[in-house]
């Protein structure tokens, strides 16, 4: 992991700053020449969180034809988060975007959000973290009592921090949170305005190529162990009308997913060719990360399965932490009838 780090961090990251005002244009006439002149469906998807290596698959299905096969016209859009891409999607402004599921749980459970689903796990556990650098006295959970974070307002990492805090000891009312903007983050902590942000594990090469320092990483997972990462959602309207074309745009977003794990450097130069801010050194490395994440053994060989067992567990995680306001069923959230079976 230290060579890795080093490695990204050699690359300088002077843009990384701006990962999240990628455009999708350019792809367009990458995806593939020729095909057989049906009209594509035109499809608008959001990424997680700007456009870091972590969401690299999306540009990497477009690129390579797995979205033009499956008959889809894509047009990929930076997401901000959790609660951004929810209200996006259910607002009608984009189809499809991956969420933190423990995130949607929580926006769903306290009223927050409705009138989407879960169709596929795009990480088998989860990735939130607290990133801190050397030199800010952050060892444990305990030693953020004192400390300022930072993030933004619809992010899964501050959103489920109480109840983080509530299991891993600490005083939450000793904790200051301050608002961010995606592509700020890594910036405010390189600064030193503050101790720590909202991020995920596999951000650490980009962390220690912007900040320069090496980054301290508090994974969410090491008092959560049953949380799913990242699922993608669609809105119930499509999922109640289009449950075919659901299908379809999953089996190729996960297409891109298990080739970019498999080639994590091509995945980067895809990145960076559409998203001229990318760092494809940082790109492939958060890739390589993210790896153990997108599979476990949980869910056997198969990408993008969901398990209404471990789904139960996870609310019931939040119900006993105080986190939920209204009871909650897998069932609510997930669509398992156009999940991946495992």
């Amino acid at each position: 992991m230290r060579r890795l780090t080093r490695t990204v961090a050699a690359a300088a990251l002077a843009t990384a700053l701006a990962l999240v005002g990628g455009c999708s244009s350019d792809s367009d006439k990458s995806e593939g020449g020729g095909g057989s002149g049906a009209a594509l469906e035109k499809v608008t998807y959001l990424t997680s969180f700007g456009n870091f290596g972590r969401d690299s698959y999306a540009w990497v299905a477009k690129d390579k034809g797995f979205f033009k096969e499956a008959g889809f016209d894509v047009d990929i859009k930076p997401g901000q988060g959790t609660g951004s891409v929810i209200q996006t999607v259910t607002g009608g402004q984009a189809d499809f975007g991956p969420i933190d599921l423990t995130g949607g749980i929580l926006q769903m459970g306290n009223g927050q959000a409705k009138d989407f689903v879960a169709v596929a796990a795009i990480q088998q556990r989860t990735m939130a973290a607290i990133v801190s650098v050397e030199g800010k006295n952050i060892a444990t959970p305990k030693d953020l009592e004192g400390k300022k974070l930072a993030d933004t307002p619809t992010s899964v990492v501050r959103n489920l921090f109480p109840t983080y805090a509530r299991l891993a000891g600490i005083d939450e009312k000793k904790v200051t949170w301050v608002n961010g903007e995606a592509q700020g983050l890594i910036g405010m902590l390189g600064s030193g305005s503050v101790d720590g942000i909202g991020q995920f594990v596999v951000g650490q090469p980009t962390v220690e190529a912007v900040a320069k320092k090496k980054p301290v990483v508090l994974p969410y997972s090491n008092v959560m162990q049953d949380l799913y990462g990242n699922a993608l959602i669609t809105s119930t309207k499509i999922a109640k009308e289009k449950p075919e074309m659901v299908k379809k745009f999953t089996a190729a977003l996960l297409k891109g997913l298990e080739y970019s794990l498999e080639h994590p450097e091509e995945a980067g130069e895809i990145l960076k060719k559409n998203v001229p801010a990318a760092n494809p050194v940082a790109s492939a490395a958060e890739l390589q990360l993210m790896a153990a994440y997108v599979r476990s053994s949980n869910s056997g060989t198969a990408i993008g399965t969901l398990d209404s067992g471990r789904v139960a567990k996870s609310i019931a995680l939040l119900q006993g932490a105080g986190a939920l306001k209204q009871n909650l069923t897998p069932d609510q959230i997930i669509d398992f009838n156009l999940a991946p079976k495992a």
